[in-house]
């Protein structure tokens, strides 16, 4: 028995190993009845461990210089960013924990309890400290290239596809995932806080809402990138139908059978690919159609809506743009900079001009089109694709110059226009005086992950208003939002090379606010220097800016002269302007 457990492996190593240790540290060898097991083994190996006092040290130095020198790349990154005055943004972890005046201030101990950070807060805050973090962001964006550029992985919102191609995944998973109509599927949505799962419950009560005023509906729910090149996601996609959610069928019959108007690109769209000896439609890395596709939807889509009122003689013209850039998704893969996996893919997108200014939304048009980013792509300079050339100026221009009224949100279709109408209405101002029809575009994987909230649509008694302007030699901050923009003339289509504009702000809030009346203020800003256009110059009713705001006498010495256009409400003209610098 003895030498079955010398010549065991356990028993071998327990022998080899204490040879080599000093004698008084010696353990007896297991009697030659006992069955030594694993954890044992192991228990007595840990107690006959010994390291070197400067191995300890190394050790431990490593660990806390391993700890350490995250925090002091941070640090060094910011001060060598950080702007004047501004505070380093790794410190603003701090900010969910109270503060001193807090903790004062509590009189008992349920109060003193309550100050601490809830779990989401601590959450939120540990995400911002992760995605701000320079080691995180260049471990991320290599580890993801290695990742992409030879497993041909993605992420948890990116798909690779073929050829170079890239998909989001909501647009997928609304393709493939359950019906969303299923009575399951919407229970479990409305389990979630304030969560409307129905579609068809709110789209009819909308409908319902502006019949009652006289006002049509069209519904155009835009398909994804799956449901049209889904070839280029997957070898067995049909080419001739389009992908579409099981419920998308029953979707517009239901609707239909309650007298909506449903206008769905989908089909058109694949008739437009089999004509086309399938060429894709979409964009490559991105997630919203071609240019080309886009004009084409806003045809047919005139075609549908006819003319309402007779066609303005707005005198618009096309001017071609050629534009190279990266798509949405692919920036969601977050890829070094000298990637080389995916390139930049390029366009010709055609900008609609009104004489030598950029088509633009009218408050008093009697279509109002609500939108997402479908409509801003093309439309919207800080999405990356041009500008002046989105769904809504093809659409005017394919209606033979007919103005439209837009309110457009990138995300949220479900409701955030709807809301922002809902929100107008509810301030007293009538969104809806005048208007004929209400377009509602929204992308189609909202139908299975959007929120479609019940809202109000009745117009209240507006507030007591007044316009604001700081006295001479004041400064203020303020923040409002765009109720109207004056023109700005394309650079370097003008003999002059500045130009201010004038911005209508409501709903402005400042240290001048109070509950008791609503502020609003007429602004003049820089649209553009040295024929280049700044940042004002792309600002739209709904944006939501801080300005810092001058007295217009501090100033009118030096601007007065310079080129300007003004907001052609002539009761809002009257009003005292001020000077403004936009806050980034």
């Amino acid at each position: 028995m003895a030498e079955q457990i010398l010549e065991s492996p356990i028993g071998k190593s327990e022998a080899l190993r204490q040879k080599f240790l000093p004698p008084n540290r010696r353990l007896p060898l297991p009697e030659r009845h006992e069955k030594v097991s694993r954890e044992e083994e192991a228990e007595r190996a840990l107690k006959c461990t010994f390291s070197a006092p400067g191995a300890c040290i190394l050790l431990v130095t490593l660990f806390l210089l391993t700890l350490a020198v995250v925090p002091i790349l941070q640090l060094v990154t910011e001060l060598q960013t950080r702007q004047p005055g501004s505070s380093l943004p790794m410190f603003d972890v701090f900010n969910a924990l109270p503060t001193w005046t807090k903790i004062c201030n509590a009189r008992n101990p349920a109060e003193l309890w309550n100050l601490w950070p809830r779990a989401d807060e601590l959450k939120s805050a540990e995400q911002t400290m992760e995605n701000q973090s320079v080691v995180s962001i260049w471990l991320r964006s290599r580890i993801q290239w290695i990742l992409t550029g030879f497993l041909h992985a993605g992420t948890e919102q990116v798909y690779p596809g073929r050829d170079g191609w890239l998909f989001y995944r909501p647009d997928v998973d609304y393709v493939t995932g359950p019906p969303f109509l299923d009575t399951a599927q919407l229970r479990n949505r409305g389990k979630e806080a304030s969560v409307q799962p129905d579609p068809i419950t709110a789209i009819v009560d909308f409908r319902n809402q502006l019949a009652a005023r006289g006002i049509d509906l069209i519904v155009m729910p835009v398909p994804g990138k799956p449901t049209v090149d889904g070839e280029m996601l997957a070898n067995r996609a049909r080419q001739n139908e389009p992908l579409q959610n099981a419920s998308f069928a029953d979707f517009k019959a239901r609707l239909q059978g309650e007298g909506v108007r449903v206008f769905d690109p989908a089909p058109l769209l694949m008739e437009r690919k089999a004509g086309a000896c399938g060429a894709p439609l979409y964009l490559e890395t991105d997630t919203h159609w071609r240019p080309e596709t886009m004009e084409f939807v806003a045809g047919k889509l005139a075609g549908l809506i006819g003319n309402p009122s007779p066609p303005q003689s707005a005198g618009l013209r096309v001017l071609e743009k050629e534009i190279v850039a990266r798509g949405d998704i692919l920036q969601m893969l977050k890829l070094p900079a000298e990637q080389t996996i995916y390139r930049p893919q390029k366009i010709t997108i055609r900008q609609v001009l009104e004489g030598n200014m950029q088509w633009r939304a009218t408050r008093d048009a009697p279509i109002l089109l609500l939108g997402d980013s479908f409509c801003n792509i093309y439309s919207l300079e800080p999405m990356g694709w041009g500008e002046s050339a989105g769904f809504a100026e093809h659409l005017s221009r394919a209606m033979g110059g007919q103005p439209l009224d837009c309110i457009l949100r990138n995300s949220d279709a479900a409701f955030a226009t709807r809301e922002i109408l809902s929100r107008e209405l509810a301030c007293g101002r009538d969104r809806l005086a005048g208007k004929k029809l209400v377009v509602w575009e929204f992308a189609v994987r909202e139908l299975m992950f959007g929120n479609w909230k019940l809202l109000d649509l009745r117009t209240r008694q507006p507030q007591a208003t007044r316009f604001f302007a700081p006295e001479p030699g004041e400064q203020t901050v303020v923040t409002g939002t765009v109720e109207a923009v004056s023109p700005v003339p394309l650079a370097g289509t003008v003999p002059y090379k500045d130009h201010i504009l004038t911005v209508h702000l409501v709903d402005v809030t400042g240290p001048q606010a109070c509950e008791t009346e609503s502020l609003q203020a007429l602004v003049c800003l820089w649209s553009m220097r040295d024929n280049v256009w700044m940042p004002a110059a792309r600002l739209r009713p709904g944006d939501r800016v801080s300005v810092r705001l001058r007295a217009w006498a501090d100033v009118s010495g030096q601007y007065e002269k310079i080129n300007r256009s003004e907001i052609e409400d002539f009761a809002v003209q009257l009003e005292e302007p001020a000077w403004g610098d936009l806050i980034n």
